[in-house]
C-alpha cells in the first residue's frame, strides 16, 4: 500500500483569493496545448495563421467550461440539478464531465471553422493531438484533490484516499493520466509523423476519440462509480456507456476520412 501524498488542494492562499491546483492544471494544460499547436503548424508547415489558432483556443476554453458543466448536469446528476437550478452555476463546488467538455470542444471547433473559413478536419486534428496534454494535468489535479478515486483493491498500488474510507483503492486518476494523457499524446505524435495521416485530415481526430474511448472504458473498471448513480446495465458505469459511442464514432472518422483522401487522389 502507498501512502497518499496529502497535498493541500489550495496551491496559494491569498486570503480573499485562493488559487487551487485544479485551476492551475487547467491553465497549464491550455497554455501547453496552445504552445504545441503552434509548434506543430510550424514544423509541419501547415498553412494556418496564429490569429486563427488564438480564436480556436479561446472558443475551446468556453466549450470546455460550458460543455463540461452541462455534461455533468445532464449525464450524471440531472434529477438534482433540475430541482436546484441555481446550483448549476456554482462550478466552484465541483462537477465537470469530460464527455460534456468534448461535445463543447467539438461545437467550438465547428464554430471556429465557419468563422475563419478554415478546414474543419484540420482544426479537429490539431485539437485532438494536444487534448491529452490537458487530460493529463486534469487527472493529476483530481489525484491531488483526492477525488474520482478507484475501487477497493488489495494490490500494492492501493492508496487510502482521505474521502474514500479507511481502505486502499486504485489510484485510477493516475491510470487515466498515464493512458489517456501521456500514452495517448505519444501515440498521436507518432501518427503525426506519417505523411498519409497528415494528408488525410480527420484521421488524427478519429484516433483520439476512439483510443481515448477505449482506454477510458477499461480504466472505468478500476474507478469507483458515482455514489448517486452506481453501476448500470451489465454492471457498466455511466462513463463506460458514454465511451462506447466514442469508440464507434472515432473508427468511423478514421475510415471515412481515409477513403475520402483516396478518392481525392
Amino acid at each position: 500500500m502507498i501512502e497518499f501524498p496529502n497535498i493541500n488542494p489550495v496551491a496559494l492562499d491569498l486570503g480573499l483569493l485562493q488559487i487551487r491546483w485544479y485551476a492551475i492544471s487547467y491553465v497549464t494544460g491550455i497554455l501547453l496545448s496552445w504552445f504545441f499547436i503552434l509548434k506543430i503548424i510550424k514544423i509541419k508547415k501547415i498553412d494556418i495563421d496564429n490569429q486563427t489558432i488564438s480564436e480556436l483556443i479561446s472558443n475551446c476554453i468556453i466549450g470546455i467550461i460550458l460543455g463540461g458543466r452541462l455534461g455533468y448536469v445532464i449525464f450524471y446528476n440531472y434529477e438534482y440539478f433540475s430541482n436546484n437550478l441555481l446550483e448549476i452555476f456554482k462550478v466552484w463546488n465541483g462537477g465537470m464531465s469530460f464527455h460534456g467538455g468534448l461535445i463543447g470542444v467539438i461545437i467550438a471547433v465547428i464554430y471556429t471553422s465557419k468563422r475563419t473559413k478554415t478546414s474543419l478536419m484540420l482544426l479537429a486534428d490539431l485539437v485532438a493531438i494536444v487534448s491529452p496534454v490537458g487530460i493529463f494535468f486534469g487527472r493529476i489535479a483530481n489525484f491531488i484533490n483526492g477525488e474520482l478515486y478507484g475501487r477497493v483493491t488489495t494490490h500494492p498500488f492501493g492508496i487510502i484516499f482521505p474521502n474514500g474510507g479507511n481502505i486502499p483503492r486504485h489510484p485510477s486518476q493516475l491510470y487515466e493520466a498515464f493512458f489517456e494523457g501521456f500514452l495517448l499524446f505519444l501515440i498521436l505524435l507518432i501518427f503525426l509523423q506519417f505523411k498519409k495521416i497528415i494528408k488525410s485530415s480527420g484521421i488524427l481526430a478519429g484516433c483520439f476519440i476512439s483510443i481515448y474511448g477505449f482506454f477510458r472504458f477499461f480504466i472505468e473498471f478500476f474507478r469507483e462509480p458515482d455514489n448517486h448513480i452506481g453501476l448500470l446495465y451489465l454492471d457498466l458505469s455511466m462513463g463506460q456507456f458514454l465511451c462506447l459511442p466514442m469508440i464507434l464514432i472515432g473508427v468511423f472518422f478514421i475510415i471515412f476520412n481515409y477513403k475520402r483522401t483516396i478518392f481525392k487522389s
